[in-house]
This record gives structure tokens, C-alpha cells and sequence, in this order.
């Protein structure tokens, strides 16, 4: 992708709908990362939207904290732990401008890795590096840009390019990825205008050197 979708499109689309990446519960593909043991330590899950990710990994007991850059994803992602009496932690942050010291051990990104141009994926990556402990394990389940989606699409190459420097990328393979289809989409993706969708994803590993 060239460019970053902006922060103000993000606002809007919490603050006047339900955005096509949220669907009320978490991702399939991240359930089962956890259920075969691939989250460990203190996790980070950048671009935590409405927070089905974080809650769901804080109800398992995890150390796990949310981050989005928009103030209203966050409000939101706070209602929806209170409503379900799960004690989650959410913070609004640019993931672009992550600090040590380095504290967590994994990472999992869901649908924002594949908001950023090239130079900012790029960016994200080291930001994520600065962020983590040395053997800690990013997950990032993007978008692909082999079909239609409810969103931005990326190559496996961006993806290697964007972990080349202080990580090593350990896997990248096929995924799913659900959504709900926007109006605009609808008819490209074969279904009707909000009806949930599955669309081709990548889901890479890498771990932090």
C-alpha cells in the first residue's frame, strides 16, 4: 500500500457506524493462535479498535494491554470490557511511536499492519522492536492482496521488507479474516451491504532480535 489511511477515518467510522473490522467478537485466526500456545508473556495488541482482542485475551488471564490511536475506538473497546465485567486495559497511542523500555513478549496485530504505506510499515516494525523484549514473537494477521476485502490489502513482500531489520521472520502463510461488507463493497465481495465476509489474510511470525 502507498499511503496510511488517516486517523480521521478511523474516527469517523466509530463514531458514525459499525466499521466494516468489527464484527463483535475476536478473529477465528487469533483465537486459535492462543489456543496452540502462541501468546506468552505480556502482550501487546496494537490497533485494538472496540477491544474484542484485548478482552478476550484478558478474560484467559493474560497481561495484555490494548492500544489505538483513536480516542473513540478506545472509549468504545472500555465499554465493551465493563459490559462484559472483564478488567481490560486500553490506551489511546500512535503504534508509529511505541518507547522502551522493552516489555512485551508478544504481540498481536489484527487488521493494522495493512493501514500503513511502505514507509510506515516499515516504521511500525521498529516501533514494535523498540517496544519488545529480545525473543518476543509478533503475530500479524493483514489483509492479503490476492482477492477482494473489507479493507486496505498488502504483499507478502511488504511484509518481508518490513521485518528485515531486527527481526527475524519466522513464517508467513494463508489466513482468513472476517469482516462485515461495506455498501461500496458489497457487490465486488458477493454479498449484501454489512453481511459478514471472509477474506483471504496473511498471518506471519516473527521474533524479535
Amino acid at each position: 500500500m502507498d499511503s496510511t489511511v488517516s486517523r480521521e477515518i478511523f474516527e469517523s467510522a466509530y463514531e458514525t457506524g459499525t466499521p466494516p473490522w468489527v464484527i463483535g467478537e475476536p478473529q477465528p485466526a487469533v483465537v486459535e493462535l492462543e489456543r496452540s500456545g502462541g501468546i506468552r508473556g505480556a502482550v501487546l495488541h496494537p490497533g485494538c479498535g472496540t477491544g474484542e482482542h484485548t478482552i478476550h485475551l484478558a478474560r484467559l488471564g493474560y497481561d495484555v494491554l490494548g492500544l489505538d490511536i483513536t480516542a473513540s475506538g478506545v472509549e468504545l473497546a472500555r465499554a465493551n470490557a465493563a459490559g462484559q465485567g472483564v478488567d481490560a486495559r486500553f490506551e489511546v497511542a500512535d503504534a508509529l511511536a511505541l518507547d522502551g523500555p522493552p516489555r512485551f513478549d508478544t504481540v498481536v496485530d489484527s487488521a493494522l499492519f495493512h493501514v500503513f504505506g511502505r514507509d510506515d510499515q516499515v516504521r511500525y516494525t521498529a516501533a514494535l522492536h523498540r517496544a519488545c523484549r529480545p525473543g518476543a514473537t509478533a503475530h500479524v494477521l493483514a489483509l492479503s492482496d490476492v482477492g477482494p476485502a473489507v479493507g486496505p490489502q498488502v504483499s507478502e513482500l511488504e511484509i518481508r521488507d518490513a521485518f528485515a531489520a531486527g527481526w527475524r521472520l519466522e513464517e508467513i502463510r494463508t489466513s482468513r479474516y472476517l469482516g462485515c461488507a461495506p455498501e461500496e463493497q458489497a457487490a465486488e465481495l458477493g454479498v449484501a451491504p454489512g453481511q459478514r465476509v471472509e477474506c483471504a489474510a496473511w498471518l506471519a511470525r516473527a521474533t524479535r532480535l
